[in-house]
């Protein structure tokens, strides 16, 4: 339940946030990521910037995203933190954020020179910053509030 309550809030925040800005696309799971063609993904939350629609297909997006979240779970924590993270700063993708629920916490990364680096992290309650979307800031409070 948790899982749908982050990804929930998550995703009406963000879209609230991006409302008349023509910043691009945002998508929720279920929906393919094709990195190649041996390399397909279903990220929790995807966002395509403005510049980069053209990889945008009615079945799927093919190349890297701008912005990609995942919401940890048991048995997906190696999955996303390591296989997860490598595979999509192998590919470009500016930037990745890590939902933790059992720490209540946060982080987004930002690709630098091919890796990535913690950019900011909130755990209970703060501000989250993105630098792909400039001036988008979150509370995670909002975020973990259950409706």
């Amino acid at each position: 339940m948790w899982h749908q309550d982050w990804l929930g809030n998550l995703y009406v925040l963000l879209r609230q946030q991006l409302a008349g800005r023509n910043a691009g696309r945002l998508f929720i799971a279920p929906f393919d990521v094709v990195l190649d063609a041996e390399n397909t993904v279903q990220p929790d939350l995807i966002f395509v910037a403005a510049a980069n629609v053209g990889i945008i297909e009615k079945r799927a997006i093919f190349g890297a995203p701008d912005l990609l979240v995942e919401l940890l779970s048991p048995s997906s924590i190696r999955r996303d933190r390591h296989d997860k993270k490598n595979l999509y700063s192998r590919f470009g993708a500016k930037e990745y954020w890590i939902g933790d629920p059992e720490n209540n916490s946060m982080e987004i990364l930002a690709l630098r020179g091919g890796r990535y680096q913690r950019h900011c992290m909130a755990t209970e309650r703060g501000k989250l910053a993105s630098k792909v979307l400039p001036g988008l800031e979150l509370d995670l409070a909002a975020v973990l509030r259950v409706c």
